[in-house]
């Protein structure tokens, strides 16, 4: 089932990572968990053109090393595997090694190069990889051909998979562009304890599909925020195989446009939900700032509304105390002019252009109880505008990550 977003692009209904021409994926349970699927893989039939972006974090871990390479080697991918209850990270060279033998091992089982094949891993920090328990999923591979399998291997704390696909044309084409995504804590740009896997059957320019893709990162998984701490982990990785045989994509392509605007799309709905998907979160929570000086200003004082600890609990105990919203904006170093300043949560509004108004306050105390809680700032500095996405800070946030390793 299909149903039209706008002119340019269709969401796929129940459409998963394997949905573009040319891809499969499948999961298994290799033993790292107890119980849960947790080794995946995505393999594409021809090489796909390729691109990644990597966490800030100062620990990257071994797999995006080993990712990074295979990338600038050849800037094309023919498979992905991930495995999710170890990072793999803060191991030395022998956690390097095994990054080395799960993508020459998995090159042998599929008949490619090892350049050919990335490695993303997520879980605990400073454990070594179980190998013997990775060469028996890697001689698994193929065993699954569910995408669904492949989405749920990858999480870790999550409650939820996450995926979505929708359908461009081009060049009289109908291409797809596909993602599924995992992260639930440990998420603050740049980027967050997030891995994220795009494909699309679409051919792409190499090089602007590196330039789209910090493009659509920076609209999206470079807007999301937990809890304020970054991953060793975090990767983006997308996969443009050409099977569509449309025209070479490329920023002056006539319908370059229309293609980056479903891509877009594609990011910012993965990095919402993983916004909404925080641990122990109960509430989505939007924060849109206008009238900002500059895009980063805005982006800057949304993401310092969302990254509040304050402001983050008085949503979770749907407390209308705007004032944290107020000192969070004015302790986060940009400047503006406070008596441009405009605030309503919801539908309600609590100041306009400096001035608190008389607002009806169990109003407020609504618009806190949905599912979504939306924030609007206004400012008089200029156009520019930002939106970010994050969540509530709860009792279970505290729990979940007391006993993590247990």
């Amino acid at each position: 089932m299909e149903h039209t977003l706008s002119k340019s692009f269709k969401i796929v209904e129940n459409a998963h990572i394997d949905q573009p021409k040319g891809f499969t994926a499948g999961g298994i349970h290799a033993g790292l968990r107890k119980s849960k699927l947790d080794f995946g893989w995505i393999y594409s039939e021809v090489p796909a053109n390729a691109a990644g972006i990597y966490t800030m974090n100062t620990f990257q871990a071994a797999p995006l090393e080993i990712t990074k390479e295979a990338l600038q080697a050849s800037d094309q991918l023919q498979a992905v595997v991930v495995n999710s209850a170890n990072a793999n990270s803060y191991t030395g060279e022998q956690g390097y090694q095994d990054a080395v033998q799960m993508q020459q091992l998995t090159a042998g089982k599929i008949g490619v190069d090892p350049s050919l094949v990335a490695v993303a891993s997520t879980g605990v920090i400073g454990e070594m990889m179980p190998m013997h328990l990775i060469k028996q999923a890697i001689a698994r591979i193929g065993e699954s051909e569910a995408a669904d399998d492949f989405e749920h291997a990858i999480l870790t704390t999550d409650t939820k998979t996450k995926h979505i696909a929708v359908e461009v044309e081009v060049d009289g084409k109908t291409v797809t562009i596909a993602g599924a995504a995992k992260g639930s804590g440990m998420i603050h740009p740049n980027m967050a304890t997030m891995l994220s896997f795009m494909t699309t059957d679409a051919k792409v320019d190499t090089a602007s599909l590196q330039q789209g893709l910090k493009q659509t990162a920076n609209q999206s998984f470079n807007r999301i925020t937990v809890d304020g701490d970054c991953s060793t982990n975090d990767m983006v990785l997308v996969l443009a195989n050409g099977m569509q045989q449309n025209e070479t994509l490329y920023p002056e392509h006539p319908e370059w446009e229309q293609f980056m605007q479903a891509w877009q799309f594609v990011s910012r709905e993965l990095a919402k939900m993983i916004a909404k998907d925080g641990e122990g979160a109960t509430k989505l929570v939007e924060v849109e700032v206008e009238g900002a000086a500059s895009e980063q200003d805005a982006a800057g004082l949304a993401k310092a509304v969302i990254g509040s600890s304050l402001v983050k609990t008085a949503i979770y105990g749907e407390d209308a105390n705007w004032g944290r919203i107020i000192s969070a904006l004015g302790t986060c170093g940009i400047p503006f002019d406070k008596n441009g300043l405009s605030l309503s949560i919801g539908s309600e509004q609590i100041i306009q252009e400096g001035q608190l108004l008389s607002f009806h306050e169990p109003n407020c105390v609504e618009e806190l109880v949905k599912d979504t809680v939306h924030i609007f700032i206004s400012l008089k500095e200029g156009s520019e505008k930002a939106t970010v996405w994050g969540c509530d800070l709860t009792y279970d946030y505290v729990q979940i990550n007391a006993s993590y390793r247990t």
